[in-house]
């Protein structure tokens, strides 16, 4: 167990020499199977600059698996990009080498949406 103070703020302290603390836990889902994913790649445009990137959202699971995924699309497209708050931004309009990434990834239900 950590001693950081500041995780224990706003804690009631108890007398019982086995008292546990209860700090936050971060469960992450579970993470889906590809062929049970239902990924969405979607062309973005708004609040950047009038840049253009591609989006994957509806990734259910692990962070770190999602990383991953998104490593790996980042290096076969040969761009740039992110993973921020769920979402897998490549950069430019690669829907459609992302698309096909994917499928061949396992990821079956992967589809185009709208722009």
């Amino acid at each position: 167990m950590t001693n950081d103070w500041k995780k224990r703020l706003g804690t009631v302290y108890s007398t019982d020499p086995d008292f546990e603390y209860e700090t936050e836990r971060n469960d992450e889902p579970e993470t889906l199977p590809a062929a049970r994913q239902e990924l969405r790649v979607w062309l973005d445009r708004r609040q950047r600059g009038g840049k253009t990137v591609t989006l994957v959202r509806g990734f259910v699971g692990r962070d770190d698996d999602l990383q991953e995924l998104g490593r790996m699309l980042r290096s076969r497209c040969g761009t740039g990009g992110a993973v921020k708050e769920g979402e897998i931004l490549v950069q430019g309009d690669r829907r459609d080498r992302v698309v096909e990434l994917l499928v061949a990834a396992g990821y079956t239900k992967t589809r185009k949406a709208g722009s």
